[in-house]
């Protein structure tokens, strides 16, 4: 992507990824993974076993998420480096400027998202 824009956009794909990074390792206590992290806090829990599984249950949804959001940035800015960023992984139609500035890591046009997001595979 050769835009005035790039600049800009390749910093905010950064700060995105360094803030995410940083949340993760303060929501799991440093080095721990979140499964340990996890297992410890049902530990010693006193609330009811559908509490904890509950509890459990959005743990585990919230990580999936978040390695979900670490991928899609990690990919953007693999795009980034192959010079492909900014085009549509599905077409290869521009992605309009708005659209990456609202997502920054967004891999398809709003069309072909709204067809994959219509019909998953």
């Amino acid at each position: 992507m050769h835009t005035p824009h790039a600049p800009s956009l390749k910093l905010a794909l950064e700060t995105l990824r360094e803030g995410l990074l940083q949340q993760i390792e303060q929501q799991r206590g440093g080095t721990k993974g979140r499964a340990e992290v996890a297992a410890e806090h049902f530990a010693h829990s006193e609330d009811s076993s559908a509490q904890v599984a509950t509890e459990r249950d959005l743990e585990f949804a919230l990580n999936e998420r978040e390695t979900a959001e670490l991928a899609a940035l990690d990919d953007a800015l693999a795009r980034w480096r192959d010079g492909t960023y900014g085009r549509c992984i599905d077409c290869d139609a521009d992605i309009p400027a708005a659209r990456l500035h609202a997502t920054p890591e967004a891999a398809r046009c709003i069309a072909c998202q709204e067809k994959t997001e219509s019909h998953p595979h």
